[in-house]
């Protein structure tokens, strides 16, 4: 039934239409008695017996009107006089009357009598829209007394120090010292009044009693926290607001010990944020829907996080995931089996053998390493892995397959150890496949190289073949996301490429200097260490490193292009040109044989230089130019007297004078580079001046 439907009951119209008007008084009396605050049923009620008499409607409300004064409900009494006034008061009482019920309502304020002035709410009385106007005006104003706390979006609680009504704006004070005047026009948007219950408003007033709460009650100071805000909260956004309440060090005991509270529940609709429930029937039963409606890993979590509230609650959840089980154990067999031990694990297992037990599973498996791929907690797949072992015959193959799959490092010992234990022949095949084909499995490879700084075999079994897929990885793309957090630690002093320089054998020496004299994915402080060790752990070893060639990408895709033409294009057509030319007889007077051989001799000198080179090449990378001093691969601005010249220095392959491009093999690129901004520089038309150092692009 509506509320209009409510107010308007038959009986009680059937008595205004007949005009029983003591009969409709009685029933006004005794609502005020019993409900004085139903403004609804009073101004409908009045309306309805407008319509036949009016002098009566006025004789009710003003009825009303002093029984909410004599009551002291003035705020009541002002909605009143908003919506009925009209009907009670000739307009100079009307405004009489609104002023009043202000006055009382707000009569603790310090500044009140002022900003009544201020607003003009004693002048032109008798236009009550302007009243109203001036009433909310003020109303809007006196949120903001002397003492009032605040919050400002940004800048955090605060205190009003000052009314300014000649400025027009108050004097808001923070606690870190800082003042701002803020003018009443824009208070009510960047000022947001704390109630007396607000946690903020306490933090201010009372920090003894939150203090006390945290160590005592943290549940009840997270609701003050959550009610106050009236929203749900993830963990960091209450760490914010009870800095200062709770320590950092105290943190995570204060934490765990507010969520535990049966009525805090988590919001599905905000990652990690909780909510407070008016009561523990309605959090289960908010939690227990979220269940209902949560994917499988969301299912988990919360069998994880709250099946320990209440004994029932984990029995429900537990049920909904014994029938997703049966439902999933064809299709999903990995899924169900995660169930399994998930439910094994809170101790909510069905009575009973069930189809969906883990060795079952794994033993009438078709696909075994799917299935425990399909496992998405990593210590549950591990034990899956230990089944495998205890149920299948033929586990060593299936073990093979998931160290090309697999992914996390406990499951890649655990599969390892085992074939190490029983099939060693068959492990070391896996491990010479992953070192030769590092990018097959990118994850495992890291593995492997995590793995082998503290196993003396796998280092000692092909040490430089494993330094070079090493080092290849730093660049290849497949290890991007590894490559700061697994891959740079391991070449550091204790790491694996330290250590493997240890295992390397002196008919090595030599090609592991040039690795990693050339590697690109090597900076300097890396380099230098690694190859002061190889030095000294082979002293004969007197062959100094070349220095690097430096080059554009471009340039170095150009030049491996053309050692590719020159090695499957240009020398076997040469080599073909011989043998043709051999056919023709009388080697000594034979000009084509002669012409074929001197251009293979040029063909084969040129794609030897182009293989050194290559091996020695250090790509350009423009976006490592700071500017703040001239590097490889940085456009230069030097200026002379207003005169301004431009120079770019990249490698040898790139050099064109012409251009403004020079070597940084010249001696003048020499003498330039390392220079910054406002030093002195020679050119060859005298000494200029370096204004502006940019990283070359190819446009430029």
């Amino acid at each position: 039934m509506s509320r209009k439907e409510s107010t308007l009951s038959s009986d009680l119209s059937q008595k205004i239409e007949a005009g029983e008007f003591d009969a409709v008084e009685d029933l006004w009396l005794q609502r005020i008695e019993v409900e004085p605050d139903d403004l609804e049923w009073f101004v409908e009620t009045s309306k309805a017996v407008s319509s036949v008499d009016s002098d009566m409607a006025q004789v009710l409300l003003q009825t009303l009107d002093d029984q909410l004064q004599q009551l002291g409900h003035s705020a009541i009494r002002r909605k009143l006089l908003r919506r009925s006034g009209r009907s009670m008061y000739p307009n100079v009482e009307l405004h009489d009357a609104i002023l009043e019920t202000l006055e009382t309502i707000h009569s603790d304020h310090s500044a009140l009598q002022d900003l009544i002035e201020h607003v003009g709410l004693r002048r032109a009385i008798e236009d009550i829209p302007k009243t109203w106007q001036k009433a909310d005006k003020l109303e809007a104003l006196l949120d903001y007394d002397v003492g009032t706390v605040v919050r400002m979006k940004g800048k955090g609680v605060a205190t009003i120090r000052e009314v300014n009504l000649t400025l027009e704006n108050f004097l808001v004070d923070f606690a870190s010292g800082l003042e701002l005047r803020v003018g009443f026009a824009a208070a009510a948007k960047m000022l947001d009044a704390l109630p007396k219950s607000h946690v903020l408003r306490r933090k201010v007033e009372e920090p003894e009693v939150l203090l006390k709460l945290s160590k005592d009650d943290p549940p009840e100071l997270l609701r003050l926290v959550l009610e106050s805000e009236g929203k749900s909260l993830n963990g960091s956004e209450v760490k914010a607001i009870l800095d200062g309440v709770v320590s950092p060090q105290g943190w995570n005991r204060f934490w765990n010990a507010a969520r535990k509270h049966p009525q805090v529940i988590s919001d599905p609709k905000k990652r990690h944020a909780v909510r407070w429930a008016e009561s523990t029937e309605e959090a289960q039963g908010t939690l227990m829907g979220n269940f209902e409606a949560a994917k499988l890993p969301e299912r988990f979590a919360m069998l994880r996080r709250d099946a320990a509230r209440d004994d029932s609650l984990k029995r429900n959840m537990s049920k909904i995931l014994w029938r997703q089980a049966e439902r999933l154990r064809r299709k999903l067999p990995g899924s169900a089996a995660e169930i399994w031990l998930q439910l094994e694990k809170s101790g909510e297992l069905p009575e009973g053998d069930t189809d969906w037990r883990p060795e079952k599973l794994i033993r009438d498996s078709r696909d075994v390493p799917k299935l425990v791929s399909d496992v998405d907690d990593r210590t549950f797949r591990e034990r899956m892995y230990r089944v495998v072992r205890e149920v299948r015959d033929d586990w060593g193959e299936h073990f093979v397959t998931a160290l090309w799959q697999e992914s996390d490092a406990r499951a890649l010992d655990t599969l390892s150890e085992a074939l190490l234990e029983d099939d060693p022949e068959t492990f070391w095949t896996f491990f010479d496949q992953l070192v030769s084909q590092p990018r097959k499995n990118a994850a495992g490879f890291t593995w492997l190289l995590e793995r082998a700084a503290d196993r003396a075999e796998w280092m000692q079994r092909n040490p430089l073949r494993l330094m070079r897929q090493f080092l290849g990885a730093m660049t290849d793309d497949s290890f991007a996301s590894v490559r700061a957090a697994r891959l740079v630690p391991l070449t550091e002093s204790g790491g694996t490429l330290p250590r493997l320089l240890d295992h390397l054998a002196q008919d090595q020496a030599e090609v592991a200097l040039e690795t990693v004299a050339t590697s690109p994915g090597l900076e300097d402080y890396q380099r230098e260490p690694l190859a002061n060790a190889i030095k000294l752990r082979f002293p004969d070893l007197h062959k100094e490193t070349e220095a690097p060639l430096y080059a554009t990408h471009a340039m170095i895709r150009e030049k491996r292009a053309e050692l590719k033409h020159l090695a499957e294009v240009e020398i076997p057509e040469n080599r073909q040109a011989i043998e043709e030319a051999r056919e023709l007889g009388d080697l000594r007077e034979n000009f084509e044989y002669h012409a074929a051989r001197r251009r293979h001799e040029q063909l084969s000198d040129r794609a030897g230089k182009l293989e050194h080179d290559l091996r020695r090449v250090r790509p350009i990378d423009p976006t490592q130019v700071s500017g703040n001093e001239i590097t490889i691969g940085a456009t230069v601005t030097f200026e002379k007297d207003g005169d301004k010249r431009q120079l770019t220095f990249l490698g040898p392959w790139e050099s064109d004078p012409e251009r403004g491009i020079l070597s940084n093999e010249t001696d003048l690129a020499q003498k330039a580079l390392g220079k910054k901004n406002g030093d002195s520089a020679e050119l060859p038309d005298g000494e200029y001046v370096v204004v502006a150092i940019e990283p070359w692009t190819p446009d430029a």
